[in-house]
């Protein structure tokens, strides 16, 4: 009877940690799309967020560097849908930080478009807050 009951501790065990991982795995990339939480930040959000920042930092001075931080800053703005898009939100943390990122960056482009660097660097720093409380939340997920 012991060795019933250790045997079947195990199973359940081994049942539990696949759902679990097999949930996990529902976070780290959409339901029916093939890019990862991993990739999409990497590939999407860390550069633009990188070149938004740099642009930023160096105050634009002709019309064609404040394009290209608008640019960085619609393409940050779009990521709020794939965030959101195809089951990715695990929680509520996540699609607070998603619409945060959303009318952030959406500031930012406001800020952009009046050519104000103070401004658009407020908002991006206000951006960059819902980020870092997102990824502490979920950073081990992706």
């Amino acid at each position: 009877m012991q060795r019933r009951i250790s045997f079947l501790t195990l199973v359940v065990l081994v049942t539990s940690l696949l759902v679990w991982g097999t949930a996990g795995a529902d976070e780290k990339k959409g339901a029916t799309r093939p890019m990862t939480t991993k990739h999409l930040m990497k590939g999407i959000v860390a550069p633009n967020c990188k070149a938004l920042s740099e642009a930023l930092k160096a105050n634009p001075s002709d019309d064609e560097a404040w394009e290209q931080a608008a640019m960085y800053a619609a393409l940050l703005n779009e990521a709020h849908y794939i965030l959101m898009a195809d089951s990715r939100c695990p929680s509520g943390e996540w699609a607070g930080a998603a619409d945060t990122l959303k009318g952030c960056s959406n500031g930012v482009l406001e800020k952009i478009n009046a050519k104000d660097a103070q401004g658009a660097n407020e908002a991006f720093q206000a951006m960059m807050g819902a980020c870092k409380r997102c990824h502490k939340a979920h950073k081990n997920d992706s």
